[in-house]
């Protein structure tokens, strides 16, 4: 397995991604709307799930399709978490991650080129205020997508969430779609390069709406996207 993973399966993740960043990054010379860099992304985290070969099942697939601009909140177990939710969800959407991520080579160029949203998390402060990017894409019409945990799951358990999702979802009254992912932390855990192909789960949870609640409520929110999630990694039906 170990050689498979090593000879095919990883160095086609490395030239897909070297490719369609490459694609990525041309497209972002012509285009300023982001629409055309998703789409590269897309058909990359298409040959990326390819290359895992591990089956995907989604579940609650109707609330990926949504009127209008939401938040969505996941669990990260891994670096084929991206893969998986940009190969699901319909539809354009931007990113909220770490700034340190924007110095990596292709990776980083394609978050910058498409109008991803970096998140400062070197204090309390800073991350308050990156957060103002996500709220102003948000109220633009603009969905996001958040890990709350903030970074992936050393050994597959959940992790304790960190208050953006909910505060953007709040200080722009826009819903949170709950998602749970299970079997992306077995296939490629951290700090491991060799793909352990297994099957894989998508649970997408209904909407949580916040029309009339203030950021004092911020804390209960996260708590309930934690259990949500939670609850749907529990879930066997």
């Amino acid at each position: 397995m170990r050689l498979r993973s090593n000879l095919l399966q990883a160095p086609v993740l490395g030239l897909a991604t070297a490719i369609f960043g490459s694609m990525a990054l041309t497209a972002s010379l012509w285009n300023r709307t982001g629409r055309v860099q998703h789409r590269i992304a897309r058909l990359w985290a298409r040959v990326s799930l390819w290359s895992a070969w591990s089956p995907l099942t989604v579940m609650g697939r109707e609330h990926l399709r949504t009127d209008g601009p939401v938040v969505f909140a996941c669990n990260h177990t891994s670096y084929m978490d991206t893969p998986v939710l940009f190969s699901t969800i319909p539809g354009q959407f931007r990113i909220l991650a770490k700034k340190e991520l924007w110095k990596l080579p292709f990776i980083g160029w394609y978050l910058n080129r498409s109008g991803q949203i970096p998140v400062d998390v070197s204090s309390a402060r800073a991350a308050l205020s990156s957060l103002s990017g996500g709220v102003r894409a948000l109220r633009e019409g603009m969905s996001v997508f958040v890990f709350p945990e903030g970074g992936r799951t050393p050994d597959g358990r959940l992790q304790k969430f960190e208050n953006g999702a909910a505060y953007l979802a709040i200080r722009a009254q826009v819903p949170i779609v709950p998602i749970a992912l299970s079997g992306i932390h077995e296939l490629l855990p951290m700090h491991t390069r060799h793909y352990w192909p297994t099957p894989l789960r998508m649970r997408v949870g209904a909407p949580i709406a916040t029309a009339g609640m203030t950021v004092r409520e911020v804390d209960a929110l996260t708590e309930r996207i934690r259990a949500t999630i939670a609850e749907m990694l529990e879930s066997t039906e």
